[in-house]
């Protein structure tokens, strides 16, 4: 299981793939449906989207 928050390094975040397997500590676990990552210049947004319904979502 993947940990996905503010610590977790770029390399872990883009080494995530769908079917992994992943929590955010608190509320939300499950398995990755799908991966947006979205450039906002000094900042890329990681947006991956539960099995569940749930979404993480991690600014770095």
């Amino acid at each position: 299981m993947i940990r996905l928050n503010q610590e977790t390094t770029q390399e872990v975040l883009q080494s995530v793939k769908e079917g992994d397997m992943v929590t955010d500590t608190f509320s939300k676990t499950g398995l990755v449906e799908s991966i947006e990552v979205i450039d906002e210049g000094i900042f890329r947004v990681f947006k991956f989207s539960l099995v569940t319904g749930r979404e993480i979502v991690i600014k770095k």
